[in-house]
């Protein structure tokens, strides 16, 4: 886990086939803005790079960008896999294309948040902040 006290580090990251990152681009910016560590992983990453690269960068949170409508089997993968690595701490929220009708699905499954579309940089920056590494007495 990141060192108490220091910056929320954030992987911002699109998985999967879809090649649209305009939206986690604006996500990465507004956290950095916020003060937060950003790492970005770019495009047409697997679940298993985007766990690596958490685990590696000691991030705090993911936040998964997607649009391809695949989005239950790639949270569900990345949840998983966080699971079997023992850092199911690192906290998962994402947006995109997500019909309201998945939205509990994916939170039972273990996922913190979904932002859909219209869901504003502010809103999301205030999510992080409230929901992520509370724990660690912020």
């Amino acid at each position: 886990m990141g060192v108490a006290g220091g910056p929320i580090r954030v992987v911002v990251a699109k998985p999967g086939l879809d090649g649209h990152d305009r939206g986690a681009k604006v996500i990465a910016r507004a956290l950095r803005d916020a003060g937060m560590e950003v790492i970005y992983t770019g495009l047409h990453q697997t679940p298993e790079q985007i766990v690596d690269t958490a685990i590696q960068e000691d991030a705090d949170a993911i936040g998964l960008s997607v649009l391809s409508g695949a989005h239950n089997t790639l949270f569900a993968a990345v949840i998983d896999l966080l699971a079997e690595r023992d850092a199911a701490d690192i906290k998962v929220f994402g947006g995109g294309i997500i019909p309201e009708a998945d939205i509990a699905a994916l939170k039972e499954k273990g996922v913190a948040e979904i932002f859909t579309p219209g869901a504003t940089t502010a809103s999301v920056v205030e999510w992080v902040r409230g929901n992520v590494r509370e724990s660690a007495g912020a």
